[in-house]
């Protein structure tokens, strides 16, 4: 069983990191890049523009881009360990996993490492002003297991009692709050930090659908 885990989540995680690397070099690396001219100054926002928008040609900077793609496979490939031992574990319990049912698993995925969190802290791009790392790293880690947990006793519950600590624990992390430094402000233009968010949290949402089909066909491959 375990070999199967593995090969399981070592073939969903990099299939689902090359989508990943892929969306994230089209889609978020030119607006890094951009942030990036703000932060150093080359750019100027709120004021009397004095520079010329660059083209940013995104497909020659092999080694950012290879090491953006390294990135994605292996954070995938552990994203992917942690939904096929899931799925096993629920397997064992009864539960029936399909190739469908994984697009859910891969939502439940989403909506707690990364949408639970956006609503609290959105992705961020360099040249933004944030609050002190560790309690924001604190929070993110807290609101991460928070919402794993809310998931499983709502989807797994078996009465209102289950249902009602699930949703508690759901909202928790945002009742209290997350860490936002004291004054905002930043060299980034926000219409540029709003669609870094938006296509963050896009491309987030594929590759864990991805991820969660892709490792409920190789888990169901595996194990035939």
């Amino acid at each position: 069983m375990l070999k199967n885990l593995v090969y399981s989540a070592l073939f969903a995680g990099l299939a689902a990191g090359v989508i990943v690397a892929a969306l994230t070099i089209l889609l978020l690396v030119p607006l890094l890049l951009e942030a990036e001219l703000y932060e150093t100054g080359r750019l100027v926002h709120f004021g009397n523009v004095t520079a010329v928008t660059p083209d940013i040609e995104v497909e020659h900077d092999w080694a950012r881009n290879g090491m953006t793609a390294l990135f994605a496979a292996t954070i995938y490939i552990g994203f992917a360990f942690v939904m096929v031992a899931a799925m096993a574990f629920a397997q064992e319990k009864g539960v029936r996993v399909t190739t469908r049912s994984g697009i859910f698993w891969g939502l439940a995925g989403f909506a707690a490492f990364q949408l639970a969190p956006a609503a609290g802290m959105a992705p961020e791009l360099p040249g933004m002003i944030a609050a002190e790392i560790t309690a924001r790293q604190t929070w993110l880690v807290g609101t991460i297991a928070a919402t794993a947990a809310g998931i499983l006793a709502v989807v797994f519950g078996k009465n209102w009692i289950h249902w009602g600590v699930g949703l508690a624990v759901l909202a928790a992390p945002h009742i209290i709050g997350a860490p936002h430094p004291e004054v905002f402000g930043g060299t980034v233009p926000p219409e540029l930090a709003a669609e870094f968010a938006g296509r963050s949290l896009a491309v987030g949402a594929v590759g864990w659908i991805a991820a969660g089909v892709l490792s409920a066909y190789f888990w169901l491959l595996e194990n035939r």
